[in-house]
C-alpha cells in the first residue's frame, strides 16, 4: 500500500507540481513583469524548490489579481483627489511660505510627495511623541473618551486581549452615546479575535470592516498586499499614527517581547485631516456597506492648534501606488542629509537604490546609523538584514542592536531638520507589497527630540563592528547568505 502510494506521488503529484511550476515560471516572468532581481529570485524558488516554491508563491507570489483588486479604488482615489483638489485653498496649503525657516531642497521634497502621492502640505499642526506603549494607548482612550461626532480607527493588528477588550469597550460605550465609530482591520493582521469579540460593539451601532480579508477567503490565501498601517482620526481634529498595533504585547506586557520600544505621535491640527482623507479611502474600499460620502463634519475647520506652525506631510504607499512614495521619501531625505541620518526599524531588506544612497551618505563623511532589534521575530528576516548591514559597515554606516526588549521603531531623523514616523519598514514589503502610512514632518524641535530618543536608545544597544561580523559562526554566516538569496521574495 505505502509503495503504491510513493509510485502515485512519483508518477503522478510530481509530473504535475513541475508542470504547474513552470506555469507560474511562464507567468512571473512574461504576464506579471517583475522587478528583475525578484523574477530570478522566484524562478530560482520555483524551479529548484519545486513542492516548497509552489507553495510559496501560492501565497505570496502571484499578483495577477492586483489589478482587478484596486479597480474600485482607483474610482474612489480619483473622486477623492478631486475633493483634495478643491478643498486645498481651505484646509490645505500647496506651498510654504518664503520666510519659514525650511531649506529650499525640503521645499523640493514636498513638492516631489505632492506630485506622487497627493500629499500636502499642512501645517497648524502640534504633535506629541510617543515611544511608549502605555503613554501612546492612555492618551488615544482619552481622545476616544472625548469624542463627540466621530472615531475612525484603521490597525494592521487587533488582539483579543487586556488593551484590545479596553478598546472596544471604549468604542462601544461611544457607539451607545450616538458618536459614529467606525474600525478598519486587516483581514490577516486582525483576523484572531473571534466575532464574539465584536457583538457588543456592533450591537451598539459601531460598524467594522476588514482590509482583503485572504485568510478568510480561502479563495484569496494572500500574506501580501496587507494593510500594515495604524492610523486613528478623532472627530476630524486629531490624529495617530506611527508603528504601535492593538495588543498587550506593544504595551510590554508581553515577557517574550518586554520591554517594547516602538514610535508613534499624535497630531493636533490640519495633518488629522490628511490622515482622514487615507482613512476614508480604504473603508470605502474594504466595507461592503456604509460608504462614507464627503461630508463638512468629517473636515471641520479647527482653531485648536492656534500659532502653531509644523509643516508635514502624511505620505501613504502601497501596491495601488504608481510610484514608490514611501521608498522615495527616505531616499530623499537621505540625499538631503548634510550631518547625520538616523534610522531605527525593525526589519532591513532594502533594495539597491537605499542601499546606495546609505552608502553614499556614509562615504561623504555624513553620520549614518541605523538601529535594529537584537532579538529578531522573524529569523529568515533578521539574517537577511544582517547581511546588508555587514555590507554598509565597510562603507562606513554605524549599526546597533538594541538589547534591552524588542525595538519595533519605524524612523528616520535627519540633520535635526526633518523626522518621519509611521508604519513603513525598511523593507521591499513596506516599499511595494503592503500598505503604509507615514508622517513626514519638517521641523526643527520636533526631528531634534526624536534624534535624542535615538541617542538614549543607543545606551541599551551593542554595536555592529565588522570585527563583530567577522566572528559570527559559519553557520550563522550560512543563515545570512541563504535569507539574502530570497530577500526579495520576504
Amino acid at each position: 500500500m505505502v509503495h503504491e502510494l510513493l509510485l502515485f506521488i512519483y508518477d503522478f503529484i510530481i509530473p504535475i507540481i513541475f508542470v504547474i511550476n513552470i506555469i507560474f515560471a511562464i507567468t512571473v516572468v512574461f504576464i506579471e513583469r517583475k522587478n528583475p532581481t525578484t523574477t530570478i529570485a522566484w524562478l530560482m524558488a520555483l524551479l529548484l524548490l519545486p513542492v516548497v516554491g509552489f507553495i510559496l508563491y501560492l501565497f505570496v507570489g502571484q499578483s495577477f489579481y492586483r489589478d482587478r483588486m484596486f479597480t474600485v479604488k482607483k474610482e474612489d482615489d480619483d473622486k477623492l483627489a478631486e475633493i483634495i483638489e478643491s478643498q486645498k485653498e481651505e484646509l490645505l496649503i500647496s506651498e510654504v511660505p518664503g520666510e519659514q525657516p525650511i531649506a529650499d531642497g525640503y521645499k523640493r521634497m514636498m513638492l516631489m510627495l505632492m506630485e506622487s502621492n497627493k500629499a500636502p502640505v499642512t501645517t497648524g499642526n502640534r504633535v506629541r511623541i510617543f515611544v511608549d506603549g502605555n503613554e501612546k494607548f492612555q492618551s488615544l482612550l482619552q481622545a476616544i473618551n472625548e469624542a463627540k461626532d466621530h472615531i475612525h480607527m484603521e490597525y494592521y493588528i487587533l488582539k483579543d486581549d487586556e488593551i484590545g477588550n479596553e478598546i472596544f469597550a471604549a468604542l462601544t460605550r461611544q457607539a451607545q452615546a450616538g458618536v459614529k465609530v467606525r474600525f478598519l482591520g486587516d483581514g490577516l493582521g486582525s483576523a484572531g479575535p473571534r466575532r464574539a469579540f465584536y457583538e457588543p460593539y456592533l450591537a451598539a451601532g459601531g460598524k467594522l470592516a476588514f482590509f482583503f480579508p485572504s485568510l478568510m477567503n480561502i479563495s484569496h490565501p494572500r500574506l501580501n498586499y496587507r494593510n500594515h498601517r495604524k492610523i486613528a482620526i478623532i472627530d476630524g481634529k486629531t490624529g495617530f499614527v506611527g508603528g504601535f498595533n492593538i495588543g498587550d504585547d506593544y504595551l510590554g506586557r508581553v515577557a517574550e517581547w518586554a520591554p517594547w520600544r516602538d514610535t508613534a505621535i499624535v497630531v493636533n491640527g490640519h495633518a488629522a485631516l490628511a490622515m482622514q482623507i487615507r482613512f476614508i479611502l480604504d473603508w470605502n474600499y474594504a466595507s461592503k456597506e456604509d460608504k462614507i460620502e464627503y461630508d463638512p463634519r468629517y473636515f471641520p475647520e479647527d482653531k485648536a492648534a492656534g500659532d502653531a506652525w509644523l509643516p508635514m506631510q502624511i505620505v501613504s504607499g502601497g501596491p495601488d501606488t504608481y510610484w514608490n512614495p514611501i521608498k522615495e521619501s527616505y531616499l530623499k531625505l537621505i540625499t538631503l542629509a548634510s550631518q547625520s541620518v538616523y534610522i531605527q526599524t525593525p526589519y532591513f531588506i532594502p533594495d539597491e537604490s537605499i542601499m546606495d544612497a546609505l552608502r553614499m551618505a556614509a562615504l561623504s563623511g555624513i553620520d549614518v546609523r541605523i538601529m535594529m532589534p537584537a532579538k529578531p521575530d522573524h529569523w529568515f528576516v533578521y539574517w537577511a538584514g544582517y547581511s546588508y548591514i555587514e555590507q554598509l559597515i565597510d562603507a562606513g554606516v554605524r549599526a546597533y542592536t538594541y538589547d534591552k526588549g524588542f525595538i519595533h521603531a519605524k524612523t528616520i531623523v535627519v540633520d535635526e531638520v526633518a523626522a518621519s514616523v509611521g508604519s513603513a519598514n525598511w523593507d521591499v514589503r513596506s516599499f511595494r507589497l503592503n500598505f503604509e502610512t507615514n508622517a513626514i514632518m519638517y521641523d526643527h524641535e520636533t526631528a531634534k527630540e526624536l534624534k535624542e530618543y535615538f541617542l538614549q536608545d543607543l545606551k541599551l544597544c551593542s554595536e555592529l563592528t565588522a570585527e563583530r561580523m567577522a566572528a559570527l559562526p559559519l553557520k550563522i554566516k550560512m543563515k545570512q547568505s541563504v535569507s539574502r538569496l530570497f530577500s526579495p521574495l520576504l
